[in-house]
């Protein structure tokens, strides 16, 4: 049984910054895959980006450039940190993780989720 805490979430003024954390549990974490994904209010689940077991990694193209994933498999942590913040990039930010490395950021192939930790960006 996988579970998967996320934080860091708040809210900022346009151009900051914040650092999400997503922390796992329960499980082996060698040979996973995991990303973020957000979600704002009557909006489609997006995927945001995804970091492989191997350190490979994948953005969505509205964040390339700003926003960096990263993971500390001591600490079985994976991290997302977003600069140069907008408006648009305001919604709710889950982690999610499956087995394998294929690079898609497909929500329908992620088994785990989180419960999400919100982020507010104002202009």
């Amino acid at each position: 049984h996988v579970q998967l805490v996320e934080s860091g979430g708040g809210s900022v003024q346009a151009g900051g910054s914040l650092t999400l954390s997503c922390t796992s549990s329960g499980a082996t974490y060698s040979g996973v895959s995991t990303a973020w994904f957000r979600q704002a209010p009557g909006k489609e689940r997006e995927g945001v980006a995804l970091i492989i077991d191997a350190g490979t990694t994948h953005y969505a193209d509205s964040v390339k450039g700003r926003f960096t994933i990263s993971r500390d498999d001591a600490k079985r942590t994976v991290y997302l940190q977003l600069n140069s913040l907008k408006p648009e990039d305001s919604g709710m930010y889950f982690c999610a993780q499956r087995v394998g490395g294929l690079i898609t950021l497909d929500p329908a192939t992620f088994v785990y989720w989180g419960q999400g930790t919100q982020v507010t960006v104002s202009s």
